[in-house]
């Protein structure tokens, strides 16, 4: 079973409402930076980047950072997982960071890309943005400072995000399952 839950125009209203939210909060962004979890949550790094600097003016430092290697369960996996690219040109030493993934789900990933930023400094803070929020599938008591959108998901469903950036025809949000 497959069924739509976010597309245009509700998805770019979703979008906008984000970055205004992250405006008010950062104001000039002067000591902020984002950083897009590998390897879904760079898109929406970049759209989330792109919205800013069309509202703000300012170009916002923007990074991707994998933590596949942090994760608790990369040794335990039947079939390892494969890495991507690090792309941290800038060091986030006392710099407020916006980590964003598509998807918040059991939490492991956050715990591990957390543990990953230590690489490149101690941030003075650390908000994550997710476009969707999976309700009652959470392992580890992590909650995003911001959501696009709250589902209600059982463990045997995933969401599905779909961007014209990978090649889609239309940017769509799927539960299946």
């Amino acid at each position: 079973m497959k069924r739509l839950i976010l597309a245009n125009p509700l998805l770019d209203i979703t979008l906008n409402r984000l970055c205004q939210q992250l405006i008010e909060n950062h104001k000039d962004f002067s000591n902020s930076v984002i950083l897009g979890l590998q390897p879904r949550g760079i898109y929406l790094a970049d759209r989330i980047s792109q919205k800013l600097q069309q509202e703000t003016g300012v170009s916002i430092k923007l990074g991707y950072l994998d933590a596949t290697f942090y994760r608790d369960d990369f040794r335990r996996r039947d079939s390892p997982l494969k890495p991507n690219e690090t792309k941290v040109p800038f060091v986030i030493e006392n710099k407020q960071v916006i980590l964003i993934d598509d998807v918040l789900a059991t939490g492991r990933m956050v715990r591990a890309a957390i543990d990953a930023m230590q690489a490149f400094g101690r941030p003075e803070k650390v908000e994550l943005l997710c476009l969707i929020n999976r309700r009652y599938v959470r392992d580890l008591p992590i909650q995003p400072d911001y959501t696009g959108m709250k589902v209600n998901t059982l463990d045997s469903q995933r969401v599905l995000v779909e961007w014209k950036e990978q090649g889609h025809d239309e940017d769509k949000i799927w539960l299946i399952g």
